[in-house]
């Protein structure tokens, strides 16, 4: 006590200001990771990188792991775990926003997070346009459409992998994913919603097969009763068409198809089904994710 006294005024008598406050995220900051030098590459803390390849496709995978600030000092806790798809951007990203949103107090509850990366040795968009569409864009189209073979190894690798290695909550298990990524997301909640409990559908790029998700959800519609999620959709205010207005969209109207899929989801009065949509303002398709990300955090893992 008598400690943090005579720093506090030290801090005044340098300042000139007298009584001086220091914030409370100073306070509770860890210590910065010490990078490796030298030129080698930055080093994400508490990250870890594991192989988890697919032995049906014989493709190699890797998914990256961060644990939250408690993991190691709360041994007996289990943690919510959230999936990202496209995790070259969204894992470093989405690992630091739900580390700033608690510097002042808790906002989210603590998670694992668990980012899902591309084909070892193919460019992103090759392995995104296979991987997370659910049918070939053309006919012969053999770089799209293989989606649900990527969501069968979700299914019985990757998910099993995670809770084998970590103190996961198997009840408590959700998908985020932007643009291709939320048309993965979409069509795991039409054919397998209990793989995960939430999800995060960013931008749902439906220009790409709208006929195809209207049938997934009608005929979901048709065989179930209840559709127990809860469902977060985010969609950026110029992801329309608005001509000579070069912030918006040229040809696809994703406000409009997010809108249209909302309704459909609310209109079947789901019993154990929960939607919340927002159109962020001043956002297009590359924009939009770090806001859509934050809100979905906070509307799926508020702090208990």
């Amino acid at each position: 006590m008598l400690r943090s006294v005579l720093s506090t005024l030290v801090i005044a008598l340098t300042a000139g200001i007298g009584i001086a406050t220091v914030p409370a995220q100073a306070q509770t900051q860890p210590a910065a990771k010490i990078q490796p030098a030298e030129g080698r590459p930055y080093e994400i803390a508490d990250s870890e990188v594991w192989d988890v390849p697919d032995p049906v496709s014989r493709r190699g995978y890797q998914v990256f792991v961060a644990l939250p600030p408690s993991y190691g000092k709360e041994p007996q806790r289990k943690y919510p775990v959230l999936y990202v798809t496209d995790a070259d951007y969204a894992f470093p990203l989405i690992r630091q926003i739900s580390r700033r949103l608690n510097l002042d107090g808790p906002k989210v509850e603590e998670f694992i997070l668990v980012g899902l990366s591309y084909a070892k040795g193919e460019d992103g968009m090759v392995s995104r346009r296979r991987d997370y569409t659910p049918t070939p864009k053309g006919a012969g189209d053999a770089a799209h459409g293989k989606a649900a073979a990527y969501q069968a190894y979700l299914r019985d690798q990757v998910k099993p992998f995670i809770a084998q290695r970590y103190r996961t909550d198997p009840t408590r298990s959700l998908f985020l994913g932007h643009s291709y990524g939320a048309l993965l997301g979409a069509q795991i909640l039409f054919t397998e919603p209990g793989l995960f409990s939430s999800y995060i559908l960013g931008s749902p790029s439906f220009w790409f097969a709208k006929e195809h998700y209207r049938e997934l959800e009608s005929g979901y519609a048709a065989r179930s009763k209840d559709l127990p999620a809860r469902v977060f959709l985010y969609v950026g205010e110029y992801e329309t068409v608005r001509k000579g207005d070069p912030r918006f969209n040229k040809t696809a109207d994703m406000v409009g198809d997010n809108h249209a899929f909302e309704k459909a989801l609310k209109d079947r009065k789901y019993p154990g089904l929960s939607v919340k949509s927002v159109v962020l303002n001043d956002e297009d398709h590359l924009t939009v994710a770090p806001r859509g990300f934050t809100q979905g955090l906070r509307y799926l893992l508020p702090a208990r």
